[in-house]
């Protein structure tokens, strides 16, 4: 009974983990790696029609974008999920495949007019995306689910995304059972539609996610219909358009519960019917995914507006583009109104339109909404770039620029360590993933060190037998080329004891004045000595 760890070892996506059970050979994820790599990947141990089942946790491209790329290259198993998660990979890999597909066809044009002859293959194609989405085995929540002899799984909400889950393993091999969890992504608490991430009571080993495993979301609550009331009305006012470059899934539709509130409320004073415009065709196939799953996996809030009648993330005066005539249409109403389109990095999709007909305009604001990786022309706009080159022009931003910080689908370090330790007993060892180096390591000592669990961040190509309790092969890193630094093992230590110095020094605030003054004096001799 073996466990590999193939991708997100000290790294945000390429997610994917190999369990062997039996002659039975399973992976956990098979995610797509995205912007800036720092670490080889190794290759998946046995080729991809030797493998009998994948668990998927859920259906961001970075969990599961690779599945259409095995199915092409002879995977031919089932690929077990939840409902919610079948249902939305069944538009994002097709989407994808799109994707691959473009790209190619454009290099490939490329090329010929370079006098290159070299033909460019896309990663895989529409047949391979509809392919493995047949393979797909939708699965209820919390229930368990006898896969095989020796393997029993079973999914539990996990609050990050609709469908997303982690996921129980029951393995069993010579009468001897072993029981792992998969975290997946963990979800942030208090998010619009999602509930809570649920925990899991017990478990042999836990491989878990570390992404904001260095810090804390605000401890105040955002009010983000508040902030987006500001915002559409101080646009509004000037006769602008809101333009708003949104993830597809899950982001889109959190937008859209609080528009609806915004407007059922009339809180934009003078613009009560103000138009919104959703211009993404995979947002608008993603909406109505999230109201056939709402029983299973919206909130008890969002339940309560369905109970009522009310669909949480539709209104009056909600406009859903699908062609791409009424896509262009949009930007030739003169009404001041809201645009929420794909894609939420500005990289590619219809959003670029968007923002060339709007960025010059000082009138109106482009709010940002998620996170803007390096590199990307969305994180170029938020960091202060006076033009842009768009379809071949280049635009002067006069635009406001605007963000709506605090949204997050992950939960931050308070709440990792609020799911870790909900385990009533705990788990013999606890492996650390899906985080940058830096964070996985110090999110590791942190386990260590101030909840007393036996934590490691494995590297990928690291295996580990699950009955012995050790490593079978413990990987070293391989760096990429030209790709940043490993941080050191004993300074992440001493980067981690320094931020428990910090907590502890918050929780003896009201203290004795004489015990704060010998611990100050305690903490400068210190200083003292290594400050040198």
């Amino acid at each position: 009974m073996e466990l590999m760890f193939i991708g997100a070892d000290h790294e945000v996506t390429g997610s994917c983990h190999y369990l062997r059970v039996n002659e039975t050979n399973i992976l956990v994820d098979y995610g797509m790696e995205q912007g800036t790599q720092t670490f080889q990947s190794c290759e998946l141990p046995v080729e991809p029609a030797l493998i009998h089942y994948i668990f998927l946790t859920h259906a961001h491209i970075d969990h599961s974008g690779l599945l259409p790329f095995l199915y092409a290259r002879g995977f031919r198993g089932s690929v077990y999920t939840t409902d919610a998660t079948a249902d939305l990979c069944s538009i994002m890999l097709r989407d994808s495949a799109h994707i691959q597909m473009q790209e190619a066809e454009w290099k490939n044009r490329k090329a010929k007019r370079s006098a290159e002859h070299a033909q460019v293959e896309p990663l895989y194609t529409m047949e391979d995306a509809d392919g493995v989405i047949k393979r797909l085995v939708p699965c209820e929540y919390e229930h368990k689910i006898e896969v095989c002899p020796g393997v029993v799984i079973r999914f539990t909400d996990i609050g990050h995304l609709l469908g997303s889950a982690s996921i129980e393993v029951w393995a069993t091999e010579d009468n001897i059972t072993k029981k792992l969890v998969f975290s997946g992504d963990i979800g942030n608490i208090g998010l619009p539609l999602m509930k809570d991430p649920r925990m899991t009571k017990e478990a042999d080993y836990v491989v878990m996610e570390s992404t904001y495993g260095d810090r804390n979301h605000s401890e105040e609550k955002v009010d983000f219909v508040g902030e987006l009331t500001k915002i559409l009305q101080r646009t509004f006012n000037r006769g602008g358009n809101v333009v708003i470059p949104s993830f597809a899934v899950g982001r889109t539709q959190e937008l859209l519960y609080f528009l609806r509130q915004i407007k059922e409320e009339k809180l934009v004073r003078g613009h009560e019917n103000f138009p919104v415009y959703v211009d993404s065709p995979l947002a608008v196939e993603a909406t109505g995914i999230f109201q056939r799953n709402s029983v299973e996996c919206f909130d008890e809030e969002a339940m309560e507006l369905m109970r009522k009648g009310i669909n949480p993330i539709m209104f009056p005066g909600l406009h859903l583009a699908i062609t791409s005539d009424e896509s262009k249409a949009i930007n030739f109403e003169n009404t001041p109104k809201v645009i929420i389109s794909a894609s939420g990095m500005c990289e590619a999709g219809r959003i670029r339109h968007h923002l060339k007909h709007n960025l010059w305009r000082k009138e109106c604001t482009v709010l940002f909404v998620g996170y803007q990786a390096v590199g990307t022309l969305g994180r170029a706009i938020v960091e202060g770039v006076k033009e842009v080159r768009l379809f071949g022009e280049t635009i002067g931003i006069r635009a406001e620029i605007a963000k709506l910080v605090g949204m997050s689908g992950h939960a931050d370090k308070a709440g990792l360590l609020r799911w870790i330790d909900g385990f009533a007993q705990k788990p013999k060892k606890v492996f650390v993933v899906h985080g940058d180096d830096r964070i996985c390591k110090l999110f590791t000592e942190c386990l260590k060190a101030e909840h007393g669990l036996n934590a490691c961040a494995p590297y990928s190509g690291t295996r580990y037998d699950l009955i012995a309790g050790q490593f079978l092969y413990e990987a070293e890193p391989v760096l990429l080329k030209k790709k940043g630094h490993i941080i050191s093992d004993v300074f992440a230590r001493l980067v981690a004891a320094g931020q428990r110095l910090m907590a502890v020094i918050y929780k003896n605030e009201g203290g004795a004045n004489k015990e704060l003054g010998r611990f100050a004096d305690q903490i400068n001799a210190l200083c003292d000595k290594y400050d040198k």
